[in-house]
């Protein structure tokens, strides 16, 4: 698993932190509600601090893992699967095939251009607006910046999170116009929903 990493907002002149990952994914499989899980997900991280934060940004890291802890609480127990997602860590992503990556979600503008930086050309996102709002992702802004480029383009098609009837209504449409924004684009393509374990995967099976 690739993870990359994203500094607070008020550390613009600050080193970011370091992040060294494994991971180790096993088969995913589709449980009896149309989610996709992994049936046994393990990573490691070796954190190497760049900087000393500030009082307000540890205040921000704590809330973040805690949102996380609750997310990782709530998929868990709607996916039937033990599953971690650390939002604080920034975007992690997996090639699935070497024209496809599936992921985490973009959290700040600037990940757009580290996706474009691996040839990445169509950024395709299945999060809700009640997802983006429940980590403060500015999903604006992303689009906003990532419109600037010529080489790149950013696309949405809603999918309730933890829902698998909403998943399986929804698929045709989104996975249409996926097929067309690919043959549109080329490129490498990158799919993500929140965490990059559920409508993700699912989308690109």
């Amino acid at each position: 698993m690739n993870c990359l990493t994203n500094a607070s907002r008020s550390y613009s002149a600050v080193p970011y932190y370091s992040f060294k990952c494994k991971s180790s994914v096993y088969p995913i499989v589709v449980n009896m509600k149309g989610l996709m899980i992994a049936t046994d997900l393990r990573r490691s991280f070796v954190v190497k601090a760049m900087s000393s934060p500030s009082p307000s940004a540890n205040m921000e890291g704590a809330k973040d893992e805690e949102k996380s802890d609750v997310y990782s609480t709530n998929m868990t127990e709607a996916m039937g699967a033990v599953l971690t997602y650390r939002h604080e860590l920034g975007m992690n992503y997996n090639f699935i095939r070497p024209d496809l990556i599936v992921g985490s979600c973009l959290q700040t503008p600037a990940d757009v251009d580290k996706l474009r930086s691996i040839k990445v050309k169509t950024i395709f996102c299945l999060q809700q607006d009640s997802d983006l709002e429940y980590f403060s992702v500015d999903i604006s802004a992303i689009r906003e910046y990532a419109s600037t480029f010529d080489d790149i383009q950013h696309l949405r098609a809603e999918i309730r999170d933890f829902d698998g009837t909403d998943l399986r209504l929804r698929l045709p449409a989104v996975v249409s116009k996926l097929h067309k924004a690919v043959n549109r684009n080329g490129g490498v393509t990158y799919i993500h929903c929140t965490a990059g374990l559920g409508r993700a995967p699912a989308t690109a099976v």
